[in-house]
């Protein structure tokens, strides 16, 4: 099943990102459910099946997402539960469990092979426990990174080892200097893991966008 679930996600430029087998007690949001699988993607696949789909609307790659996943959950007999529901379910923690990922100086979950290049875009809830791949042991990529240039690349200080400041950060995309909205996160840029997997121009543009403007939400909150 999860090689058959595999390539119909691969039409839509998803991937597969893993699962875990929750305990019965994990509360209302798992209820029923023995298994969960992540999906989501990496590098610049899925950009190609969405960035056709966008239009003037807000939110455009939610609601493309659940128009894709919501008819393969249907299909698969699972539950479709994204991350951007309006009571945010605990993607990064889930994600902990399904893979072989790490926390990252950036507060962004890293992949030793997709680096920061990633992201979960929904999850499946299945009421059987399916048989899960072993996950890789492989070690953060972090742990040998002595220099941290993703920690000293930010042109406003923002990432520390211990915090994000919102504030300066959402100050900078607010100001004359476009070089972070216009090529990408400079701190996350910095990071040389999976360099290949890096998002095109088009997709850093579109995500770079939408971050600010949630950015600016949060600041102004």
């Amino acid at each position: 099943m999860l090689t058959e679930l595999s390539s119909v996600l691969r039409e839509h430029g998803l991937i597969l990102r893993g699962g875990f087998c929750p305990a019965a007690d994990e509360g209302e949001l798992l209820q029923d459910a023995a298994t969960v699988l992540l999906v989501g993607n990496a590098g610049g696949a899925m950009w190609e099946a969405f960035s056709p789909n966008i239009d003037a609307e807000r939110n455009p790659l939610d609601r493309w997402t659940k128009r894709v996943i919501d008819p393969i959950a249907q299909k698969f007999s699972a539950r479709a539960i994204y991350p951007f529901a309006a009571d945010v379910p605990p993607f990064q923690r889930w994600a902990l469990r399904a893979e072989t990922v790490y926390p990252s100086p950036l507060g962004i979950l890293i992949h030793p092979d997709y680096g920061l290049w990633h992201a979960y875009r929904a999850a499946l809830l299945f009421s059987e426990r399916l048989e899960l791949p072993a996950r890789s042991a492989t070690p953060s990529p972090c742990d040998t990174c002595a220099d941290r240039p993703c920690l000293s690349a930010c042109p406003v200080g923002a990432f520390s080892e211990t915090a994000y400041d919102v504030g300066a950060c959402g100050a900078h995309l607010a100001s004359p200097d476009q070089t972070c909205l216009s090529g990408g996160c400079l701190a996350r840029n910095a990071c040389q893991i999976g360099a290949e997997w890096r998002y095109p121009e088009a997709q850093t543009l579109f995500h770079m966008a939408a971050f600010s403007r949630s950015v600016a939400r949060f600041t102004a909150s």
